[in-house]
């Protein structure tokens, strides 16, 4: 390459020159910024709408309207079908609050929904829904596919 024959000196230069060609591309003048904010400042210009773009819809999905949605969401056990409902509230596309109430049809069901109650908060507030997808929560791996169920169903909902 060419830049192993040339001396630090000439380096410098060649890399000065070719940032001032940029900076001149990028219509900014040479002398404005250093290289590496030139650099910056042309590619974050080209991406700002993008930017923007992606922050109000959080995650890409979609933007929700802010609120207390509820939906059911159902699973299959050995034993039976179960259902569960699920209230979340949506605050700029974050869950800041979540109820799950049951409704075991067995005795195990009873069991691994009150873990799963137990233990969803911790998992979901804070979170933004296009973010959420639990398998597993506090023991209970079946009750999230009716949670997910659930969650799909709100967003489809609370779609803007």
């Amino acid at each position: 390459m060419i830049r192993t024959a040339l001396a630090p000196r000439a380096r410098a230069g060649a890399a000065f020159a070719a940032v001032a060609g940029i900076a001149l591309l990028a219509g900014c003048t040479p002398g404005t910024a250093d290289a590496e904010d030139t650099a910056t400042d042309s590619s974050s210009t080209s991406t700002d709408s993008t930017d923007a773009t992606d922050s109000t819809t959080s995650g890409g999905s979609g933007t929700y309207v802010d609120g207390t949605y509820t939906a059911e969401g159902s699973y299959s056990t050995p034993e039976t079908v179960e259902t569960i409902s699920v209230t979340v509230t949506l605050e700029g596309d974050v869950i800041t609050a979540v109820e799950v109430t049951g409704d075991p049809q067995a005795r195990e069901s009873e069991q691994y929904q009150g873990e799963f109650i137990g233990g969803i908060a911790d998992v979901v507030v804070g979170e933004d829904i296009d973010d959420i997808q639990v398998s597993r929560v506090a023991g209970s791996s079946l009750t999230s596919g009716g949670f997910n169920d659930a969650i799909d169903a709100i967003k489809a909902e609370a779609a803007a």
